[in-house]
């Protein structure tokens, strides 16, 4: 299993984990506290060494999206969360439209940086970093033509918490997106490199 390969798995699995919280936080207004975390510290990674450096130097902190990506690949239909691969998949069609608009790019990291500034004053996850964060999100992803209908408890959809951790999360799910292309991610790999990604997640696994 060579290094690019096990890179792309991560990656992706960061993307899955995303979408599962988005899922979980607008289904229940749950979340693992740590899970969000790694997302949401995903995304100030703007200048990692390595693919794991940006989930905080560890696949086990996405072993939540490692487990959600096998169940995809296997097709465990008991498992499997119709909306978190909706969300992914839109994402992963999103981050396409996002590198084709350069301007956009520029502001997203310059409001990052400015995000960044928060972060040494709260926590990552702190309501103030999140509505940054999401504010982010609102102001450019979800103005392109294809949105990410978010589907779930009406309840939890309207409280501003909850629509702030969504957006985050999403936010954390773009990072992720980027990051696979850049390892040279592609979705024909999602049909074609099944056996090779199952392989990977397995490595990933074993070490955590």
């Amino acid at each position: 299993m060579n290094q690019q390969d096990l890179d792309r798995t991560l990656a992706l699995a960061g993307l899955f984990q995303a979408a599962t919280l988005v899922e979980k936080i607008a289904k229940t207004a749950q979340v693992p506290e740590h899970e969000l975390s790694v997302c949401i510290n995903s995304i100030f990674a703007t200048n990692p060494d390595s693919v794991t450096d940006v989930y905080g130097g560890s696949a086990g902190n996405v072993t939540a999206g490692l487990r959600a990506l096998r169940d995809v690949l296997q097709r465990n239909h008991d498992a499997v969360k119709a909306d978190a691969i909706r969300y992914s998949l839109t994402l992963i069609h999103l981050e396409r439209k996002l590198r084709g608009n350069p301007g956009m790019m520029n502001t997203i990291s310059e409001r990052i940086d400015r995000a960044r500034d928060q972060v040494r004053h709260f926590s990552p996850t702190h309501e103030n970093v999140l509505a940054s964060l999401a504010s982010i999100y609102l102001d450019t992803i979800s103005t392109f033509k294809t949105r990410i209908q978010v589907m779930g408890d009406i309840r939890h959809l309207q409280n501003q918490a909850c629509a702030d951790k969504i957006r985050a999360a999403l936010l954390a799910g773009m990072r992720s997106a980027i990051l696979w292309r850049q390892v040279g991610g592609r979705r024909w790999h999602l049909v074609f490199g099944r056996n090779k990604m199952l392989a990977a997640i397995d490595q990933l696994l074993k070490g955590h």
